[in-house]
């Protein structure tokens, strides 16, 4: 009696132990097991080059805002001096 009860126990544990492994837990412990992910040299070198890119597209938007204001300063400046220092125009 003891056997059938045995055998009758392991063949509804086999699909009992499919479904566990093949559900989103079963994977989870799979990946825990397997130990932390390891990022491949070659990814680790793109996002250390992108970071340098990025911080050199921030250094060249102050650059180009800087550029803008001067741009607008002086503008404005030739805009006043001009307006104030030109005598008025010869009228025949």
């Amino acid at each position: 009696m003891w056997i059938v009860l045995l055998v009758l126990l392991v063949a509804l544990m086999i699909p009992i132990v499919g479904i566990v492994i093949d559900s989103p837990i079963g994977r989870a412990l799979a990946r825990r097991l397997e130990g932390p992910e390891q990022v491949p040299p070659e990814i680790g070198d793109l996002a250390k080059k992108i970071d340098l890119l990025e911080a050199e597209v921030d250094d060249l938007n102050r650059a180009v805002k800087s550029l803008e204001e001067e741009s607008q300063f002086l503008h404005r400046l030739l805009e006043s001096t001009s307006r104030s220092t030109l005598p008025p125009p010869d009228r025949p």
